[in-house]
């Protein structure tokens, strides 16, 4: 057993979900450079010299934060417009993360709340929770902010409004995530955090940033909050 993610998971009181990635891959269907492509049109059509760097990036929400930097809200409006139609369209498509709903299932039934807290819009990830039949498990559902990317993780913010809603300690909480920017975000809250190293490069990466503990599965997750809930493995 994994047991730093035992003993991080004996420590915690509640847990936060990083959305695309440990819950499901959003893009899976909808190809993530097809909508960053997409996005460069959007800014092309209101007259942005794009550069070539831009044109050819691969990310969408790096096309938006990039877009945002620039200063001109009304474009930055037009490409968030953009991003959150492109992500009500992927979650038709959307991935399942293998054991991604057995770790929100396990974890509610170890009596422990979920909230999702994500650089997705709020909309796409409340419409694939209610279509995989767990939006009563999860909440609150912290989103984007519309058209300011400067606020999505690593800020903090998003984080720590979760917290709040949740009427937890930010120390007695634990947010997986699959970047670099959900565990220095963590950090910067005051959060506990877990890597999801959905690749096995990320391994090292995430324990150089500083995470409290690393997967490789989700599953990994689900089964110690399943003896959790038991009362197993001296949790």
């Amino acid at each position: 057993m994994n047991t730093d993610l035992s003993r991080l998971l004996g420590d915690v009181d509640a847990l936060l979900l990083d959305f695309d990635g440990p819950v499901c891959s959003i893009f899976a269907g909808y190809p993530a450079p097809q909508v960053a492509a997409e996005l460069v049109d959007v800014l092309r059509r209101h007259g942005v010299d794009v550069s070539p760097e831009l044109a050819s990036e691969p990310d969408p929400l790096e096309v938006l934060r990039r877009t945002g930097t620039a200063g001109d809200h009304g474009v930055t409006r037009a490409v968030e417009d953009a991003l959150c139609e492109a992500e009500r369209r992927a979650v038709e498509s959307a991935a399942p993360t293998p054991y991604g709903r057995e770790v929100i299932v396990a974890a509610r039934q170890a009596g422990m709340p979920v909230a999702a807290v994500s650089n997705n819009s709020a909309g796409a990830v409340t419409a694939y929770l209610a279509a995989h039949r767990l939006a009563e498990h999860v909440s609150p559902v912290i989103g984007r902010a519309y058209a300011e990317p400067g606020r999505m993780k690593p800020n903090p913010e998003p984080i720590l409004q979760a917290v709040r809603s949740l009427g937890e300690l930010p120390a007695r909480c634990v947010l997986i995530g699959d970047s670099l920017s959900d565990i220095e975000g963590a950090r910067a809250a005051g959060v506990r955090v877990l890597g999801y190293a959905n690749r096995l490069p990320k391994v090292d990466v995430f324990r150089a940033a500083g995470a409290d503990a690393v997967i490789t599965s989700m599953g990994e997750v689900a089964s110690a909050l399943i003896s959790q809930s038991r009362g197993e493995g001296g949790l």
